[in-house]
């Protein structure tokens, strides 16, 4: 089982060229769920199709990554129910997530379809880049951050411009946590139970759900 990539805090160095990784620590840690934000379409089960992207060609690379900060639970999300996967660069802590390597097309028309934006428009990268934060406006993912490089490329993603303190913590839903369990798996980078115990202690899901039952789900028999 290969590790994953452990970035070092701070902001990037490297210049924005045609790629960036893009680092999901949500559901689009799963391949067959950033499809959809690729290709366009409606996930099952989902209540929202997304246009998808201009490239639709898959990442060229999918590697897992562990980010300085925490991830944490809040708001009420309208595709899963419960809270929605945030992450805090500042907090104390480790984010486990899965860094797709994409062009910055891409990485700009999947920002806009969780900032409930219409794709098309290229985003600057530069001010995320080189601060290692940008804030595009006052929506839930509205905010880049750039946690640090890999292989030289910037490696962004997107959250919430408030800190994980400054936020009511709204426990996860069961299919939520199970299909972020299931897009760490699939990275092969961590076993089912360090995923378990993991994902039971991020901000939200700890105190509601514990390692057996994150488990349980993964693994019912």
């Amino acid at each position: 089982m290969a590790g994953p990539h452990v970035l070092v805090p701070g902001p990037s160095r490297a210049p924005v060229g045609e790629r960036v990784w893009y680092a999901s620590y949500g559901s689009n840690m799963h391949l067959a769920r950033l499809h959809y934000y690729i290709v366009g379409g409606r996930p099952p089960g989902a209540a929202r199709a997304y246009p998808g992207c201009r490239d639709t060609s898959g990442p060229l690379r999918s590697v897992p990554v562990v980010l300085p900060g925490a991830v944490y639970f809040a708001t009420e999300s309208p595709v899963w129910t419960g809270g929605r996967g945030f992450y805090d660069p500042s907090a104390e802590g480790l984010a486990w997530a899965r860094a797709h390597l994409i062009t910055v097309q891409q990485f700009s028309d999947i920002a806009a379809q969780e900032m409930y934006r219409e794709p098309g428009a290229d985003l600057d990268l530069n001010e995320a880049v080189r601060l290692g934060r940008s804030r595009l406006g006052a929506g839930r993912y509205e905010t880049l951050v750039c946690p640090g490089t890999l292989d030289g490329i910037p490696v962004l993603t997107f959250t919430a411009p408030w800190r994980v303190h400054d936020v009511a913590l709204r426990r996860p839903s069961a299919p939520y946590v199970q299909h972020l369990a299931a897009g760490l798996a699939e990275s092969g980078a961590w076993s089912a139970g360090d995923i378990a115990a993991y994902l039971a202690t991020c901000p939200g899901a700890a105190g509601h759900w514990t390692a057996g039952d994150i488990a349980a789900l993964v693994d019912p028999d």
